[in-house]
C-alpha cells in the first residue's frame, strides 16, 4: 500500500536541553554562592540551553527566582541572597524523586501546583555544607538529573577537610600538620582539648591557623599567634562548623591549579599564585571577595615546578574520586616542596575567581568552561559509575 497520500505528522523541533542553577543554600557561604550562580546565568549559551534558576534560602526553601544576573552581585561590600530574588515569599520549588520523571513542580499556598516542566542537568553553584558537601548530590542521584561536578563520596570528602587530608595521605600525597578537634572533645573536656592544640603549638610553632573543618571561602579561619586568641579562634570558627581544624603555618608561596576532566581524562591548567595581601592578615573573605585581591596567573614558575603541581593537582583529583572540576590548593616551601593544602569541587566560579581565570589563560574561555561542564554532565549518567 502506498502510502504518498497519507497525512504526514510534523516534524517536533527538538527541545533545547533544560538547565537548573541551582544557587543559595543554608551554608555561611550562601551569598558568594549567589554571586557565582550570577555569573554562571550571564555565561550560558541561550541559543543553546533553557534556564531554569532555583534558589535556596537560607532556612532550606527552594524558590523560583528571576533570571536577572545583574542583580547577584556584590554591591556596597554587601552580598546579595536568594530572598531579594525569590518571586514569591511563601511559593516552593520541589524535584521529584522519581528517577522517570525530572519533572519541577512550584507550589504556593493555597494555590494548585504547577509543573514547570523537566530539567535535563542541574548546575549546582552551593558552596559550603547542605550543597556542596554530598548531600544535594545525595537528591540528585535518587532524582536522576545529571548533575555538573563531583559525585557524593568525592563531594563529601571535598567538604571535610580531616578525611580530604586523610585521604591524601593514605595516596602518598604530601600534607602539612594539622589537628583536629570535634565537638564532643570540646563540649565534655575544653581544658584537654586545649592542651592538644598547645602541644600541637608546642611541636609545630606558633602561629596557628584554626578553621572550620567543613567550611571555606576562608569564612571563620583566624591566625592565631598565642594561647591567648585560641578560646575566641575556636568560638569564631564553630559559628560555622563544630568541628574544628588546626593547622600549623607553612612558610612559602600560596599556588593554586585547576583541574578540568575531559573525555579522556583530567587536565590540569596553568596554576597561579597567590601574592602576600598586605591590607590582610592572610588570605581571607574579604580579601578573596570584597577587595578582589588579584592572584598571578600564570604562577611565575620554573617548567619543571609548573609540571609538578599540575601532576599533584590530577593525582588529588583522582585521589578524593572526583568529576568535572576541582581547583587544588598548595603551598611551595622554602624548600622547594609543593604540599597540598585542599581541594574545593566546586570552586568560586566568577569570571574574576581564579579558577576561570587559569582556564583562561590555558586556553578555555569562562562561556566555554561552563558549556564544557555542562556537556559533561549530560553525558554522564547518576548512580553508580
Amino acid at each position: 500500500m502506498s502510502t504518498e497520500n497519507l497525512p504526514q505528522s510534523p516534524e517536533q523541533p527538538l527541545r533545547k536541553p533544560r538547565v537548573a542553577v541551582v544557587f543559595g543554600g543554608r551554608s555561611s557561604e550562601h551569598g558568594i554562592s549567589v554571586v557565582t550562580a550570577g555569573a554562571v546565568l550571564r555565561a550560558i549559551d541561550r541559543t543553546k540551553y533553557d534556564v531554569l534558576p532555583i534558589g535556596i534560602t537560607a532556612d532550606g526553601r527552594w524558590a523560583l527566582t528571576a533570571d536577572e544576573p545583574e542583580r547577584m552581585a556584590i554591591t556596597d561590600r554587601r552580598t546579595p541572597n536568594v530572598e531579594e530574588l525569590a518571586e514569591s515569599e511563601e511559593g516552593g520549588v520541589v524535584l521529584s524523586v522519581d528517577p522517570g520523571s525530572r519533572e519541577v513542580v512550584y507550589s504556593e499556598p493555597g494555590s494548585v501546583p504547577k509543573v514547570l516542566g523537566e530539567v535535563d542537568v542541574v548546575f549546582p553553584v552551593l558552596h559550603g555544607p547542605y550543597g556542596e558537601d554530598g548531600t544535594l548530590q545525595g537528591l540528585l542521584e535518587l532524582s536522576g538529573v545529571p548533575y555538573v561536578g563531583s559525585g557524593v563520596l568525592a563531594s563529601a570528602v571535598g567538604q571535610d577537610k580531616e578525611y580530604m587530608k586523610r585521604v591524601f595521605v593514605s595516596f602518598g600525597l604530601p600534607v602539612g600538620p594539622y589537628e583536629v578537634v570535634r565537638p564532643r572533645e570540646w563540649a565534655n573536656d575544653p581544658a584537654a582539648a586545649r592542651k592538644k592544640i598547645v602541644d600541637f603549638a608546642g611541636e609545630h610553632g606558633w602561629p596557628l591557623f584554626v578553621k572550620p573543618a567543613r567550611g571555606g571561602s576562608s569564612m571563620g579561619i583566624t591566625k592565631v599567634d598565642s594561647i591567648a586568641g585560641l578560646d575566641d579562634a575556636i568560638a569564631e570558627a564553630q559559628r560555622h562548623d563544630p568541628k574544628i581544624l588546626v593547622e600549623s603555618l607553612l612558610r612559602g608561596r600560596e599556588i593554586e591549579c585547576g583541574v578540568l576532566e575531559y573525555a579522556d581524562g583530567p587536565r590540569a591548567s596553568v596554576p597561579a599564585e597567590i601574592p602576600p595581601v598586605t591590607a590582610h592578615d592572610f588570605y581571607d573573605f574579604e580579601a578573596k571577595y570584597i577587595d578582589s585581591a588579584a592572584g598571578l596567573v600564570p604562577a611565575p614558575l620554573t617548567e619543571e615546578q609548573t609540571a609538578e603541581v599540575q601532576r599533584l593537582a590530577i593525582a588529588a583529583f583522582d585521589a578524593a574520586s572526583c568529576e568535572g572540576l576541582v581547583r587544588a590548593d598548595f603551598f611551595l616551601t622554602e624548600d622547594g616542596e609543593f604540599v597540598i593544602n585542599e581541594i574545593n569541587t566546586m570552586p568560586g566560579f566568577t569570571p574574576i575567581s581564579m579558577y576561570p581565570r587559569m582556564w583562561q589563560e590555558s586556553g578555555v574561555a569562562y562561556t566555554e568552561l561552563v558549556d564544557r561542564l555542562i556537556q559533561a554532565a549530560l553525558t554522564r549518567s547518576t548512580g553508580l559509575r
